[in-house]
C-alpha cells in the first residue's frame, strides 16, 4: 500500500522534477559561484517559492558554500534544509477543543479551491479516528449561491452519516447558519461545519457576508467560530498567495488546508506563503481519497520538494 509520503513524493513529481532539473542544468561545476547562486534563485523562483523566500534560501546556502566544492547531491540535500527551516513555524498538529461543544470551523476560501470536498476529509477523518471518542459531526450547507455545493456536502454526509443542515437556493447564508448551530445543540453535536460561498471577485459582498455570518452565530455561542480554515488551491501558484493575504484581510485566519498537490508543478508555493504569511498548515490534500488528506510535515514536504 502507499503511504502518504510516498503520495506526497508523487503529487509533487512535476515540481521536484523541475527543481532538481534546473539544479543539474545549472551546476557544471565542483565550486559554487555567484553566477550559480543566481541561477539557483531563478530555479527556486520558477517553482512558485517567490522572490521573498528564494533570495532568503540562497543568501543562507551562499553564506556556507560560496567558493567551496559541493556535489549535486549535496545541494539537493542543503537546499532541503534551509527550505525546511522555513517551513517548520507552520506545522502546527489539528486540535479540537472538546471542552467547547459544539466545537464550530467556519471553513473559507474561493470557488474551486476544494472547500467543500475538504470538510467531507477532515469530518470524516475525525469521525473514523482509530482512537478517542467518536465525535458527532454536523454539516451546515452556508454556500447557498451554488446548488452544486449543497449537493456535494449531502453526498459526504450520506457516505459518513453526518447530518446536513441546509436551506433553499439563494437563501440568507447567516439565518441558515444561526438555525443549523440551534439545531447543533438540540442534537448535542460535538464538531459543525459551515460552508461559506467563496466570491472573492466580489470582496466587498464577501467579506459583509462572513461578518454576518460571525456576528450572527455569535449571539448563540460567543466566542465562535473556533476555528476558522483557508482551503488554498496549490494549482494556483502565486495567486494563492494573494489569496492568503485578501482572506487575511476580511477575517481571522486560524490555518491552512492546500489542496490539489497531486500533479502541481507549483508546489513551491507553499514556501512562500510560509515565509510572507506564515500561518499553521494544518493538512495539505494530494488526491480525492479520505485518506489523500494528511498533516502537515515541513521536513516530508522540503525532501519530496528535492526528490530526496
Amino acid at each position: 500500500m502507499v503511504n502518504f509520503f510516498q503520495k506526497l513524493g508523487l503529487g509533487l513529481k512535476k515540481t521536484s522534477a523541475k527543481l532538481t532539473g534546473g539544479i543539474s542544468d545549472i551546476f557544471t561545476k565542483q565550486k559554487v559561484d555567484s553566477q550559480t547562486l543566481n541561477d539557483l534563485q531563478d530555479v527556486l523562483i520558477a517553482a512558485d517559492m517567490g522572490v521573498k523566500a528564494s533570495a532568503k534560501i540562497i543568501e543562507t546556502f551562499g553564506k556556507r558554500r560560496l567558493n567551496k566544492d559541493i556535489s549535486e547531491a549535496e545541494i539537493r540535500s542543503e537546499l532541503a534544509a534551509d527550505i525546511e527551516q522555513i517551513l517548520t513555524p507552520c506545522e502546527k498538529g489539528f486540535v479540537i477543543d472538546n471542552h467547547k461543544k459544539p466545537c464550530i470551523i467556519l471553513m473559507i476560501g474561493v470557488n474551486g479551491a476544494g472547500k467543500t470536498t475538504t470538510i467531507g476529509k477532515l469530518a470524516a477523518k475525525l469521525k473514523n479516528a482509530q482512537s478517542g471518542h467518536k465525535p458527532q459531526i454536523s454539516f451546515i450547507a452556508g454556500d447557498t449561491f451554488r446548488a452544486a455545493a449543497v449537493e456535494q456536502l449531502s453526498v459526504w454526509g450520506e457516505r459518513n452519516g453526518i447530518r446536513v443542515f441546509k436551506g433553499s437556493d439563494g437563501c440568507d447564508a447567516a439565518g441558515l447558519c444561526y438555525d443549523g448551530i440551534q439545531e447543533a445543540l438540540r442534537q448535542n453535536d460535538d464538531i459543525v461545519f459551515i460552508d461559506t460561498a467563496g466570491r472573492l471577485q466580489n470582496k466587498t459582498g464577501l467579506m459583509d457576508e462572513l461578518k454576518k455570518i460571525t456576528r450572527v452565530i455569535q449571539k448563540i455561542i460567543p466566542e465562535a467560530p473556533h476555528q476558522t480554515l483557508l482551503t488554498i488551491d496549490a494549482t494556483t501558484g502565486q495567486n494563492a498567495l494573494d489569496q492568503v493575504k485578501t482572506f487575511r484581510e476580511i477575517c481571522p485566519v486560524d490555518g491552512l488546508i492546500v489542496t490539489k498537490l497531486d500533479g502541481s508543478a507549483k508546489g513551491g508555493i507553499l514556501v512562500a506563503i510560509a515565509e510572507e504569511s506564515p500561518l499553521p498548515v494544518y493538512f495539505i490534500g494530494v488526491g480525492e481519497g479520505i485518506d489523500d488528506l494528511d498533516s502537515f510535515s515541513a521536513r516530508d514536504y522540503a525532501q519530496n520538494l528535492l526528490s530526496l
